[in-house]
């Protein structure tokens, strides 16, 4: 087994604390995972790792050997990206990860035609609404739907993303139109809410003359699946609140309509997050650039002609 490969297991292993999850990462079965552990320790003639059925920790040595064995695979990295011709001869693995909703509307439709331009790239998309650790996961780019905090990351903003509040006819038929954020509240209006572990949005953040204002909303129904809410909001379970990108199509042919205008959301962002070394990698530049206009070509396209007028 190459050393190198072995290398590249180890860390993986170390960053996702399992056997199987290294395995599933770099394409192979748990048994190749191990073996591949086994032969290095014996290599180095150390523990780097405790194993027991039902945990994987990282011995002393193990974490000292991560630090290093991280720079000799960034090391690696660079020297082939140095050698490749970008313009003729780009090749190797991106991992991408993404909101489902942006990943299914914005970025998989469109891996197939970069797949076409640069055939020995290829690219692993990996759907997901929760927040990704885009070090600790071996992630090359990640997309970010929200306002981001300071980040030791590359940041490269894609959009500005005013988002609506919104509801299906059949729930303001039956429990009225609220104008404004406290009618929300007031109302007990049932409100769709996105939450997953780690997910730090249990209130909406909405504009109101004295600037935005956190309201505590209610509701019956939550999941971790954007998608998921849109489709309860269109059966009238609820009310909603999503970038208008993504409930543009409802709002044009009123299957959802805007609620409570008078305090419309605050916008969000969607930016696109690599490390530093990793972005200097010539491939990882080309699917960025890519997959950036296309995305942005998409949102434009969603949102022409539409128009939101205040109901309050």
């Amino acid at each position: 087994m190459s050393y190198v490969n072995n290398i590249k297991m180890f860390v993986r292993v170390y960053e996702l604390g399992s056997m199987s999850a290294a395995a599933r990462d770099q394409r192979t079965s748990p048994a190749v995972a191990s073996a591949r552990i086994s032969e290095l320790e014996k290599h180095l003639g150390v523990r780097l790792f405790n194993r027991t059925t039902r945990s994987l920790q990282p011995t002393e040595n193990g974490r000292i050997f991560y630090e290093g064995a991280r720079k000799v695979l960034e090391a690696i990295d660079e020297a082939e990206a140095a050698v490749v011709d970008v313009t003729q001869n780009p090749r190797g693995s991106i991992f991408v990860a993404a909101p489902l909703g942006i990943g299914r509307r914005f970025i998989a439709p469109h891996v197939p035609a970069f797949k076409d331009m640069y055939p020995q790239i290829d690219v692993r998309l990996r759907l997901s609404d929760r927040n990704v650790d885009v070090t600790a996961e071996g992630l090359d780019v990640a997309f970010h739907l929200g306002l981001l905090e300071d980040s030791t990351l590359k940041v490269r903003l894609v959009a500005d993303c005013p988002r609506v509040l919104c509801a299906a006819p059949a729930y303001i038929a039956r429990r009225g139109m609220p104008v404004d954020g406290a009618a929300l509240v007031a109302g007990h209006h049932d409100c769709l809410n996105l939450r997953f572990p780690g997910a730090r949005e249990f209130q909406w953040t909405l504009q109101t003359p004295e600037g935005p204002r956190r309201f505590e909303i209610t509701g019956p129904f939550e999941s971790d699946d954007g998608d998921v809410l849109t489709g309860w909001a269109l059966d009238g379970r609820g009310i909603v609140m999503k970038p208008i990108f993504e409930v543009a199509e409802h709002l044009r042919e009123g299957r959802l309509v805007p609620v409570a205008t008078a305090t419309p959301p605050t916008a969000t962002q969607l930016s696109c997050l690599s490390q530093h070394r990793r972005f200097r990698d010539p491939k990882i530049r080309l699917f960025v650039d890519f997959i950036v206009a296309r995305i942005k070509a998409d949102m434009a396209a969603r949102m022409q002609g539409l128009m939101l007028e205040p109901n309050g």
